[in-house]
């Protein structure tokens, strides 16, 4: 399902993404054990995102996601101030927002279709993910992330959230 949106919505996309939308229709559900592997790939690269088999880990869960037709992530740019700078650090924090949403996928079945839930997922896991890069290098604080730290700490997050996919998930 994830790829399929994709595939319908990015027409640009749509050559690039042919040969994973062809192997979608092919294959049957996900299995419990694949969903097991999968959340361990997660929680690997949650544990560290700039490790060496970090961008395997998020290839595996990327692929996977596009190849299994009964689990979606809803991907939107809830985050629309990441670091302009440095690519590499918008990439990861993104990275952290899609894991994390993808995690709650296979943790909430009974809540895939709580987007806001999802989605609030995700910007927990991009903040945390934050958290983790400013661990690694103290100089890379970013005024909009810390806003959103301490957004998190007053309890008004979810707000953020909600009027963010109001705007930006249609």
């Amino acid at each position: 399902m994830f790829i399929r949106s994709i595939c319908t919505a990015a027409i640009g996309l749509s050559l690039a993404l042919a040969p994973q939308c062809k192997a979608q229709e092919k294959r049957g559900p996900s299995t419990p054990e694949e969903r097991q592997q999968i959340l361990e790939s997660i929680h690997a690269w949650q544990a560290n995102p700039l490790g060496s088999d970090a961008k395997d880990q998020f290839g595996r869960v990327l692929k996977w996601f596009t190849e299994v037709p009964d689990l979606t992530v809803h991907v939107c740019v809830l985050l629309d101030k990441l670091p302009k700078g440095d690519k590499k650090d918008a990439g990861t924090i993104f990275g952290g927002q899609f894991m994390a949403q993808a995690a709650f996928v296979l943790e909430n079945p009974d809540k895939r279709s709580d987007l806001l839930a999802e989605y609030q997922a995700g910007v927990e896991g991009a903040l945390q993910t934050y958290e983790w890069l400013l661990k690694s290098n103290p100089k890379d604080k970013q005024a909009y992330l810390d806003d959103l730290l301490q957004r998190r700490t007053a309890g008004t997050l979810p707000d953020f959230v909600k009027e963010r996919a109001v705007t930006a998930c249609k």
